[in-house]
């Protein structure tokens, strides 16, 4: 039974961060390898020529058209990656933001995912106050986040909070300074 780990949560909650510090743990504790699947690393180039060609804009990530024409397709696609390794027993941490996906529980259903029906999933939600998330976002000055900070009271309509009472499997990670013994129980969990 393979093991697939999403890192989900808004923009600017540290999810790729995690990811590099959660891989070497996981391999250490299970004895396993995980492949990474990051989706701005998947798609990112691929997104800013389709966005280019349709907008003019290829940092355009969370606009309108980005998000009606491209975001399914490219979670879509992580996920359908992430599930050929899966089938071959590879574990995967998928990193994204998957709010959506969260939102309508499917990350916890393997056969509504397309992954193997006996695929150990674990979900982190990594959880993050917005002004913090807004500040980390300004100082990392990726073009990417743009149009999401030129249109951040429309942005921020879309951002949810899991209630822990609702989402019971997931497993949440106040990233908002990063502690150690947090993470390693966060870890723990996982394996």
């Amino acid at each position: 039974m393979a093991r697939l780990v999403f890192i989900a949560g808004h923009a600017g909650t540290g999810k790729t961060t995690l990811a590099r510090r959660a891989v070497p743990l996981l391999h250490a504790r299970t004895g396993e390898s995980f492949c990474v699947l990051d989706k701005d690393t998947a798609y990112g180039a691929y997104s800013a020529k389709v966005m280019g060609l349709l907008t003019g804009d290829p940092d355009d990530r969370d606009s309108p058209t980005f998000l009606e024409h491209l975001r399914d397709e490219e979670y879509r696609g992580l996920i359908d990656i992430a599930a050929e390794n899966l089938a071959l027993g590879v574990n995967v941490v998928l990193v994204g933001p998957f709010s959506r996906e969260v939102k309508s529980k499917r990350v916890f259903d393997p056969l509504a995912l397309g992954v193997p029906a006996d695929t150990r999933i674990r979900v982190i939600w990594a959880a993050l106050d917005e002004a913090t998330a807004k500040a980390r976002i300004v100082a990392r000055g990726d073009p990417r986040d743009r149009y999401k900070l030129e249109h951040w009271d429309e942005y921020r309509k879309r951002r949810f909070e899991p209630d822990p009472a609702e989402f019971p499997a997931l497993l949440r990670f106040d990233n908002t300074a990063f502690d150690e013994a947090a993470f390693e129980r966060l870890i723990a969990a996982i394996c």
